[in-house]
């Protein structure tokens, strides 16, 4: 389970830095940034990809009382022009810049930080596992994705974007054979780009 040890030993505001949608072939991608407070620290905190969906929706809840919370995306249209990586740590560095206050410090998940940025950070490979600032991040990261894929699969209908969050489901890729490329898909992605 993540702890708070890495924001403690650096000290100040710290802020969790997450992403997520990087791999499906349709929506944006998303990034969270997040400053707990530590002394309201939600209780289970841990990497959204192993909790269930009622679990990072009370999560969600707690971290929205009590921490500062920043959400930004990059569009399909700037994944395709910028490629996954680059759209990835512009929606991060677009979430760092939404904070109310500015941190000291920033923990960004995986093995890069950002170009561009003027704050300090740290890369923390398996970040979402190990700090819990950066699980925050990848919980509300996660959440709000995931709504806005909801809500394109209700204009979309057929691609099963509710279930499969636009990655490549074998439910996506035979609607993307049998109703077509929307506008909502990343053209830079290879079955995507195939099928154009």
């Amino acid at each position: 389970m993540p702890d708070f040890l890495i924001e403690a030993k650096i000290g100040g505001r710290i802020a969790g830095v997450d992403e997520v949608g990087r791999g499906p072939l349709s929506g944006p991608v998303t990034a969270a940034a997040v400053v707990l407070d530590p002394s309201h620290i939600p209780f289970g905190l841990d990497d959204s990809k192993k909790l269930n969906a009622r679990v990072r929706e009370t999560l969600w809840a707690e971290i929205l009382r009590f921490a500062q919370v920043s959400v930004a995306h990059a569009t399909v249209e700037e994944i395709d022009q910028m490629n996954i990586l680059n759209a990835s740590h512009l929606a991060m560095k677009r979430a760092v810049i939404g904070l109310g206050q500015v941190p000291d410090h920033l923990l960004i998940d995986g093995n890069l930080i950002p170009s561009g940025l003027t704050l300090p950070a740290t890369a923390v490979v398996k970040g979402d596992g190990r700090s819990q600032s950066i699980a925050a991040a990848s919980i509300v990261a996660k959440i709000c994705r995931d709504r806005i894929m909801v809500d394109l699969a209700q204009q979309n209908p057929g691609y099963d974007w509710h279930t499969n969050m636009g990655y490549g489901s074998k439910s996506h890729i035979a609607a993307l054979q049998n109703l077509g490329v929307t506008s909502h898909h990343r053209r830079s992605f290879k079955p995507v780009y195939n099928m154009l």
